[in-house]
């Protein structure tokens, strides 16, 4: 499992990659711009959130979503850098690491305790889920979304392991 949780990681990053370099090439004042903002933002406070949560650490956000939006290349920019720290916290961990439970307490307060992996799995899950939120506005506005499927990924990061001969 820690080779797929570090897969995982991968692509995440790299889905996040490609939608937001996707988001790059629409005008700055679009709608479907905003509301992705608002989205990911969200997506990226949780990934902090839960960043702080793995290590034991406390975090400064009073909740989930943000009270200042960043503008998209701000966005961008944090997004990347907490997917590169994710990729080489995953790569670190053993197994007795991603089994170990942490208590911590939700921004509401309420106690929590998962194990890392668990947690990890959280931060995939939840990334995924507003990444199709992204890509189902731009669908609605005749807009194509970045191709972020675990497919593409595999064919695109490990194209020596994915070819086979034609039927």
């Amino acid at each position: 499992m820690h080779d797929t949780t570090q897969r995982l990681f991968h692509y995440k990053a790299w889905a996040n990659d490609a939608l937001l370099t996707a988001l790059a090439k629409l005008d700055a004042s679009s709608q479907i711009t905003g509301l992705a903002i608002k989205a990911l933002s969200h997506s990226y406070i949780v990934d902090r959130i839960f960043a702080a949560h793995l290590r034991r650490t406390p975090h400064a956000y009073p909740s989930a979503n943000a009270n200042e939006l960043p503008t998209l290349v701000q966005l961008s920019d944090e997004i990347r850098r907490s997917d590169r720290e994710y990729v080489d916290y995953v790569a670190a961990l053993d197994r007795d690491q991603l089994e170990e439970r942490i208590d911590f307490t939700f921004t509401d307060g309420a106690p929590g305790r998962m194990s890392r992996e668990e947690m990890l799995m959280h931060v995939i899950t939840h990334g995924i889920g507003h990444r199709g939120q992204v890509s189902a506005l731009m669908l609605l506005n005749a807009l194509p979304p970045a191709k972020d499927g675990f497919t593409t990924y595999l064919h695109e990061s490990e194209p020596a392991s994915r070819g086979r001969a034609a039927a």
